[in-house]
């Protein structure tokens, strides 16, 4: 993993930036706020600890937060996932589990794994995100509404950077 350190430091600059420089200042409608930056974490080696996991989530979040003014609610919803994330991953894991070197992307286990993987680790995060924002119950269905149309946005917007990503076959 020491080998991928500069590759996944530049996936954090470079989806931090595209959030914060690009989709947050686009404006698609009340309803949708696609998040790409929950693609780095989701994109982690099947190998990384989960400890690791939840450090990088609260960075990857509270740094989203920094840039946004929202007071930790990135930061709380990027952990949630990165929590959820090995229970999600062993759930679809094949029989005789995930082979070695390989990555959660679907260079490496097609694109309708990885878009199973992505939609349940995407939605999960944006439900927690706007119910953690809206921190009430009253609008629930419009809560809901927002969640799954932003989930949406976002799994377009990171199948379009998955289509951009170079390497058809990866190895650690």
């Amino acid at each position: 993993m020491i080998n991928w350190l500069p590759r996944y430091l530049f996936n954090f600059v470079a989806f931090i930036l595209i959030q914060v420089l690009l989709l947050n200042n686009l404006q698609l409608s009340t309803f949708m706020n696609p998040y790409i930056y929950v693609l780095f974490i989701i994109t982690l080696p099947f190998s990384t600890p989960r400890w690791l996991l939840l450090i990088l989530g609260f960075i990857t979040g509270l740094t989203l937060d920094i840039f946004m003014n929202t007071w930790g609610i990135h930061a709380s919803a990027t952990v949630f996932m990165a929590f959820l994330r090995p229970f999600v991953l062993s759930s679809f894991s094949p029989r005789d589990g995930y082979e070695p070197g390989t990555l959660p992307v679907p260079a490496d286990y097609g694109f309708g794994w990885f878009f199973k993987y992505a939609a349940i680790m995407v939605t999960t995060h944006h439900l927690f995100l706007f119910f953690v924002e809206a921190f009430s119950m009253a609008d629930f269905f419009l809560i809901f509404w927002k969640s799954v149309l932003s989930a949406l946005a976002s799994l377009i917007f990171i199948f379009i950077a998955m289509l951009f990503a170079r390497n058809k076959s990866r190895t650690l």
